[in-house]
């Protein structure tokens, strides 16, 4: 049974409600107003013979479905401990939309507002009062361990927080509670991390596929055993046909009536990369296939001048640098017969791509770049515009009002960022080469690196933005093509690649992979 006494650590002026449980605990989250999979989840505890009183809801009880008022009577009248999330923070506060934590503008928050606002007028007062006096976490104290169940995140309700994310990220969190382990929603994907003696488990939600191409939704089960815990993800079927059914007849979106029934979610505007990649795989498969993508058309053509560069940066991934001379210059008559090659075979190729080491130090560089405008294609080059690249201002300068571009290397808006990865004399050097670029006519773009172990790409875009105004430059960072952000990608573990499945679902929806064209 449970014992809803015991140790209560303070948050602020609050105290944490503490469950011991000597038994499986059910947990789950994201109800999201789906009564039809709010009634299965109810079924489903009691075929595992888990009463209420060992279920823990980990918030968002109402939001995206038909029903939040009969939702939200459900999981209050059966006495489950419900953790606050972002919609009952609003909702019991009345305000004006759902705190999601959508980047604003964004397709997933201009349909939250839609179904915000039909909760907003639908939920009772009592309801309101229910909400608004939920705690923001409760303790679990099972199996030898104390695990902190959140909605999102312990340092903020409405953070997204994926299995991709990197160890740093999950540690500091846990961090915050001083528990053995969170239990966490918000996402909508269930997984399990460990980090260490720590663990990080989020419960998934019932209420919305978990973007895995089928209906199902997932809620878990933790259990004490002889060695501790053990945490399991359970599918969860339901009349989603019904649940889509009824979102139609009230008048909500279509985005997400259509999700109910194909598992997909209609934007994927808050996953990760990996999560991204993993699109339309089913949870429990073993590792799908990697996608196959064909080239269509050849509308880029990347040439690698060599792997010497002036500088030898962490993480290059040829590793380049002022003594790696393992690729030899490209040189121009070998240039001159890759592309006769292609002009024959591709008559669609419309861009030159330049890349290195330091294509700048490629003692051909100009008259490479010279013979691709001189056919008239569009060439990008990719430049750390330090002193190699100095020595041929004039020349630049003489291709100015033609289609010649240059991609800067600024891995961070900060000098200490930056050297991190380019070394600490790399700073000034840059700066001066932009300033270089735009003195002699040229608006150039912007390659960085960011971290989300650091900071997500909205601040680190609003880094570059405060830079690019600080320097006069008339750069948008807020622009995908004057500002290219790479994530790092190999933490925790390199980033898996996009299955079949994932390119299947995406490719309809606009889609796109670099080596289609390029």
């Amino acid at each position: 049974m449970l014992d809803m006494a015991g140790s209560a650590p303070a948050i602020g002026p609050e105290t944490v409600p503490v469950i011991e449980a000597d038994g499986p605990v059910l947990v789950f989250g994201g109800c999201y107003s789906n009564l039809q999979a709010t009634r299965a989840l109810l079924e489903a505890a009691r075929a595992h013979g888990i009463p209420p009183e060992r279920m823990i809801c980990t918030g968002d009880v109402v939001a995206y479905g038909a029903d939040p008022q009969a939702c939200a009577a459900l999981i209050r009248d059966h006495g489950i401990a419900t953790v606050m999330g972002n919609c009952e923070e609003q909702l019991g506060a009345g305000a004006a939309d759902c705190g999601c934590g959508f980047t604003e503008g964004s397709s997933c928050d201009r349909l939250a507002a839609a179904w915000f606002a039909y909760a907003d007028t639908r939920i009772d007062d009592a309801t309101r009062r229910w909400m608004a006096a939920l705690p923001r976490r409760i303790d679990l104290v099972i199996g030898g361990r104390r695990l902190a169940v959140v909605h999102g995140a312990p340092s903020r309700i409405n953070r997204f927080l994926f299995a991709s994310d990197p160890d740093l990220v999950l540690e500091r969190e846990i961090g915050i509670t001083g528990c053995d382990g969170v239990i966490a929603g918000h996402c909508g994907i269930g997984f399990t991390r460990r980090i260490g003696d720590l663990v990080w488990h989020n419960a998934g939600a019932i209420g919305m596929p978990a973007n895995d191409g089928t209906p199902r939704c997932w809620y878990s089960i933790v259990s004490p055993t002889d060695a501790g815990l053990e945490i399991v993800l359970h599918p969860l079927d339901y009349d989603h046909h019904a649940a889509a059914a009824a979102m139609r007849s009230a008048g909500l979106p279509e985005e997400y009536a259509g999700t109910l029934e194909s598992g997909i979610w209609p934007n994927l505007d808050i996953l990760p990369h990996a999560e991204r990649a993993a699109t339309a795989t089913r949870l429990e498969c073993a590792p799908a296939a990697d996608a196959t993508v064909a080239l269509e058309g050849l509308e880029t053509l990347w040439f690698n001048t060599g792997t010497l560069c002036n500088l030898a940066c962490e993480g290059c991934y040829i590793e380049s640098s002022p003594r790696n001379d393992r690729l030899a210059w490209l040189r121009l008559d070998g240039f001159r017969r890759v592309l006769d090659e292609a002009a024959n075979r591709h008559p669609e190729l419309r861009e030159i791509g330049l890349t290195g080491g330091e294509p700048f130090m490629n003692p051909d560089i100009e008259a490479l770049i010279g013979m691709a405008l001189d056919r008239g294609y569009r060439v990008l080059v990719l430049t750390n515009a330090m002193t190699p690249m100095r020595h041929h201002m004039a020349a630049i300068a003489g291709w100015r009002g033609r289609d010649l571009h240059l991609r800067v290397s600024l891995d961070h808006h900060t000098e200490a960022g930056h050297a991190a990865l380019r070394g600490e004399r790399a700073w000034g050097p840059a700066l001066e080469g932009i300033g270089a670029l735009f003195a002699s006519g040229f608006q150039p773009s912007i390659a960085a690196r960011f971290d989300p172990a650091v900071e997500d790409e909205a601040a680190t875009r609003a880094g570059f933005a405060r830079l690019f105004a600080a320097q006069g430059w008339e750069i948008d960072a807020f622009d995908p093509e004057h500002l290219v952000l790479f994530p790092e990608m190999d933490v925790p573990a390199a980033a898996a690649g996009v299955s079949a499945s994932a390119w299947a679902a995406l490719r309809p929806r606009g889609a796109d992979a670099m080596c289609r064209t390029s």
